[in-house]
């Protein structure tokens, strides 16, 4: 596996004139000697309004599909994740200063951790932050913990899984993004705790940009109906895979 960090990003017309702050987030970011990174922009449909603020770019892909929804548009981009690691970057958010070099760090010095999270802020119009409250202490998030403390507070977890980092064995091992219209990180984050260890930096990793066009944002998004039926089948998969365990490659 090579050493390069796959940055995935789903992206549709309104999202798109953001990707230039998250690429300039991305080039801000140092790795190790021997280490890159390749960031894949994958678009949720084939539109013109995209591919234009696009970077120009050796280590950028830029790769277009039927709309599915960005946990389709994810999943497709991990045919061109040719890395041993994965990163989330929505669209519309930026990373912070040193977080690739620093979730590296954590799973390269642990082979018994599958992913990690960092803390994220949100990044608001006016260009203020806002933390989350209730963030974990720094340190490992063990099997089933996300799953408890979701479940405990209403459908809430208490990392951020569009702050994912993750091994890419694990990720396709697990299918990728769940196939939901909505929370399909979410859930993926729980089935990732299910099978393995995560770790959590008390770091900022993400800003989490907060403006009207935000899919979380949306009507649909609260749907009752809609949310329940998301939840039960989030919470029977993470259940159901809570009776098996990953474990890391021996080259690991």
């Amino acid at each position: 596996m090579s050493r390069c960090i796959v940055v995935v990003t789903a992206v549709h017309g309104p999202h798109a004139r953001f990707l230039p702050e998250a690429y300039a987030s991305l080039c801000a970011q140092r790795l190790p000697g021997g280490w890159e990174w390749h960031w894949v922009v994958q678009e949720d449909g084939e539109s013109e309004g995209v591919r234009p603020h696009v970077p120009r770019d050796a280590r950028v892909t830029f790769r277009q599909g039927r709309a599915g929804g960005p946990g389709v548009a994810r999943t497709m981009a991990l045919a061109h994740a040719d890395g041993s690691y994965v990163k989330v970057l929505d669209a519309d958010d930026r990373l912070a200063p040193g977080v690739l070099a620093r979730d590296l760090a954590v799973l390269e010095g642990d082979p018994d951790l599958g992913w990690a999270t960092s803390r994220v802020l949100d990044l608001m119009p006016d260009g203020s932050t806002a933390g989350f409250p209730g963030d974990p202490d720094e340190g490992p998030i063990e099997r089933g913990a996300v799953l408890a403390h979701w479940k405990a507070n209403g459908f809430l977890a208490q990392v951020h899984p569009a702050s994912l980092f993750v091994r890419r064995e694990l990720l396709l091992a697990l299918g990728g993004w769940m196939a939901l219209p909505a929370s399909e990180d979410t859930g993926l984050l729980l089935a990732l705790n299910a099978v393995s260890r995560g770790w959590f930096s008390g770091e900022v990793g993400l800003l989490y940009r907060k403006w009207d066009g935000q899919m979380t944002g949306q009507a649909a998004h609260a749907d009752r109906a809609e949310r329940e039926v998301r939840v039960a089948v989030v919470e029977a998969r993470a259940r159901a895979l809570s009776r098996l365990r990953w474990g890391a490659p021996a080259a690991l």
